[in-house]
């Protein structure tokens, strides 16, 4: 029927990011086609004029070159028309000050969606917490347009924008140098290898294996300093 609200399956981790049109405190955008070569950061928020919102805008706005420098953009959404957007991100710029930040101006992209349409493809509504908001969640996707994390804070809860960052230095990282990393990695901290059936075949596998250390057959780490990291990874512009 006319009325009914269409039913899209949840997104998921490796799947490609849902595609859609929009219009944004920006211009218009294509997404995730126009941001193609670029690791992207969407996330939802559950109304403008609100106070934890107003504090993780300004927050974005100020990290944004900071993410910049890692190839990644920001776009933001909420449920709100375009023109309460533009009203509620003039107040930002004017009023309100946040741990030492004011006068900051977001310039990054804000989608209006009225409609919940593109809210309802990201399974941004959650009805246990508003059937009328979207809460506050964050979908990373990579240059090739495929979801790479996903997490769901609920309304009440700000989000840690350090953490945020730091997702996308090791999701870079990652990709750049075959490995994962560990419970609270920082650059510059010790990767783990991943098991290739015994640490001697991961050894065999890997450059540099004689900085590598091996706990057990399933636990090995390698040292990849800091300046090695960055530099592969803050050089993608």
């Amino acid at each position: 029927m006319e009325n009914e609200t269409v039913a899209y399956p949840m997104p998921r981790i490796g799947d490609p990011a849902p595609e859609f049109k929009a219009v944004t405190t920006q211009g218009n955008i294509n997404f995730p086609g126009d941001y193609k070569g670029s690791w992207v950061i969407l996330f939802s928020h559950p109304a403008d004029f609100t106070p934890v919102c107003t504090s993780e805008f300004i927050t974005f706005a100020a990290m944004e070159e900071k993410f910049a420098q890692a190839n990644t953009k920001l776009v933001g959404l909420s449920v709100d028309g375009l023109y309460s957007h533009i009203a509620w991100l003039r107040t930002i710029k004017e009023k309100i000050e946040y741990r030492g930040m004011k006068n900051v101006e977001v310039k990054f992209p804000l989608i209006e969606d009225i409609t919940m349409e593109v809210a309802r493809k990201y399974g941004m509504i959650q009805p246990g917490e508003s059937s009328t908001k979207a809460v506050r969640a964050v979908f990373v996707v990579d240059p090739k347009g495929i979801i790479r994390t996903i997490i769901y804070y609920p309304l009440s809860l700000g989000r840690n924008f350090e953490e945020l960052y730091r997702i996308i230095i090791a999701l870079q990282t990652a990709d750049a140098f075959n490995i994962a990393t560990p419970a609270d990695w920082q650059p510059g901290d010790d990767v783990i290898v991943p098991p290739a059936g015994s640490c001697g075949v991961a050894k065999d596998r890997m450059e540099g294996k004689e900085d590598m250390h091996c706990y057990d057959w399933f636990f090995c780490t390698k040292k990849l300093d800091k300046d090695t990291v960055l530099k592969t990874v803050l050089q993608k512009k």
